[in-house]
């Protein structure tokens, strides 16, 4: 997998649907544990609802799960995953708390509502593309260093640090199928002196253009 589609951080948003309120609570975990601690979590804050529904993707394993929460069968759960699914979203867990409203919103409208709940979540928290990238280095000395940053951010890539003493160490990110045009690019600039070492490979958040 080179890139994948997930959240960062915390958030959540909320509607009310015929006198029922639903509270969409969307985060960004990475392990099971993480996703099932938040789930009690907001279980926990919201001890009073009549339902806390969730739903969480995680890469690791691809597990996939979710729970009605003792809403009708298959109306709530999964309209959330759903959700997660037709946006590609993974390492993300939602779980959205109703408190009824009296009103009964019948098996479409409970489908509805929870998509929606999930929905705004999403919209609220937005989405960002992870991509697999080659962790470098390079040494160079400080007149070459002048055009070297701007060189490595043709090619996507971002400084994360410099070091300065004799020399200067850059270490760097860029996207793995673009670090051998980088070198042909700083071997052309260095006249042969300079080139990328690739340390170890990560994700990182692409960034728009």
């Amino acid at each position: 997998m080179q890139t994948y589609i997930t959240v960062k951080g915390f958030d959540y948003d909320e509607f009310v649907e015929k006198r029922s309120r639903f509270i969409g609570y969307i985060k960004h975990v990475e392990t099971e544990k993480e996703a099932t601690d938040f789930i009690a979590e907001i279980r926990q804050k919201h001890w009073d609802a009549t339902h806390n529904v969730y739903a969480y993707s995680l890469r690791e394993n691809q597990v996939k799960r979710y729970s009605d929460d003792n809403e009708p069968q298959g109306t709530a759960g999964m309209p959330v995953l759903d959700v997660l699914l037709k946006n590609n979203i993974v390492d993300v867990v939602v779980v959205v708390t109703r408190y009824f409203g009296g009103v009964l919103l019948g098996g479409g409208g409970l489908v509805r509502a929870y998509s929606h709940s999930a929905s705004i979540a999403v919209k609220k928290i937005g989405m960002t593309t992870m991509q697999m990238c080659s962790q470098c280095k390079l040494t160079c000395t400080y007149t070459q260093y002048g055009k070297i940053p701007a060189t490595i951010a043709s090619f996507d890539g971002v400084v994360d640090d410099s070091e300065f003493t004799d020399f200067v160490s850059v270490n760097f990110h860029l996207p793995c199928d673009n670090l051998k045009k980088l070198n042909e690019a700083l071997c052309e600039l260095t006249c042969g002196d300079c080139q990328a070492e690739e340390l170890s490979k990560d994700f990182y958040e692409l960034k728009n253009k």
